[in-house]
């Protein structure tokens, strides 16, 4: 410090350090204190929308800018006007919402973006009005095609327990969206493992679908249900018959009955063995490499869960 300030002012040098210290945290409290309050300006966002239009790119190529006036904090409106090469906000867009203005593009107007202002500008905003009051995003078209869903399994029951229905999954087929060179060699896509043991009543829940680069899902995961009974097993002996044989042509089977154990649900409402017939159809044996056949059972009562056969196959002799 001169001679002449410190003449002026008596005041050592530690005192001067609190001095201009004091003096800095007052003006970033003036600072913050005013930036806290709530202003009038215009606010712009740039956007791009996520949807799930059939046939089109999930997230539109181009970006569009969201401008409003709006109710907000001094902090907020300085850092939109400053700010610069800011990174676009991704929101998700309704489908119901999105009206066509071609093969590709598509916009968002009217009341409609009124249910969009959070999403844009904050919960924090308030928008009085929008001065953009459409919003343009272009989709590009992608190839795509319907698979099926196979569902990846690894299942235990406790004993005297199994699936009285086939375990269903909704949806069982999913659009999938890429180039053509990566979507053309897929003819499924697979389920996350499921994996329950000593499983003994009903479940349900929800498996995520496997990821496959470059390629996008319609869905991102499904429900499976399992139906599961507690079941008693039932043996019988029954012959085997021949069926749909032409005239003059005389099939014999050896051997020429079988036993059958059935599962049925417990407990059980019909004995199974009063109206269940074997037989093997005469196209099968046509149709066989060497003569051997597996028998069909029909007339199954509701309450039969799953049977087996055994022997499993049998052996087939024409004669004239």
């Amino acid at each position: 410090m001169t001679p002449r300030l410190k003449d002026r002012f008596p005041i050592r040098g530690r005192d001067w350090i609190l001095f201009l210290t004091s003096l800095f945290l007052a003006s970033v409290i003036w600072l913050v204190s005013n930036l806290s309050r709530t202003y009038s300006g215009i606010v712009s966002i740039p956007v791009v929308a996520e949807c799930g239009i059939d046939g089109h790119s999930d997230v539109s190529a181009n970006v569009a800018t969201a401008t409003a006036r709006c109710h907000t904090t001094g902090f907020r409106l300085l850092s939109n006007r400053y700010s610069k090469d800011r990174k676009p906000l991704r929101i998700k867009v309704e489908r119901q919402d999105l009206h066509s203005a071609g093969k590709e593009d598509f916009y968002l107007a009217g009341a409609v973006l009124n249910n969009y202002t959070n999403a844009i500008f904050g919960d924090e905003t308030q928008v009085d009005a929008f001065i953009s009051d459409t919003l343009r995003f272009r989709f590009p078209a992608q190839n795509h095609k319907r698979v099926p869903v196979e569902l990846v399994q690894d299942i235990t029951y406790r004993p005297q327990f199994m699936c009285s229905e086939p375990l269903k999954i909704e949806p069982d087929s999913v659009t999938i969206y890429g180039e053509a060179a990566r979507i053309d060699n897929i003819d499924r896509v697979y389920t996350a493992s499921l994996n329950l043991y000593d499983v003994h009543e009903n479940r349900h829940g929800t498996l995520r679908l496997g990821r496959i680069k470059g390629v996008r899902l319609s869905e991102e995961e499904v429900h499976y249900t399992m139906t599961v009974s507690r079941y008693v097993e039932i043996s019988t002996t029954l012959p085997v018959e021949v069926w749909n044989a032409p005239t003059g042509r005389h099939l014999q089977v050896y051997p020429s009955s079988a036993d059958v154990v059935f599962r049925c649900v417990f407990p059980v409402s019909k004995d199974p063995t009063e109206a269940v017939r074997l037989y093997i159809d005469y196209g099968d044996f046509v149709s066989s490499l060497n003569g051997r056949c597996i028998p069909k059972a029909l007339s199954l009562p509701s309450g039969v869960i799953d049977y087996y056969v055994y022997p499993e196959v049998f052996d087939c002799i024409l004669s004239e």
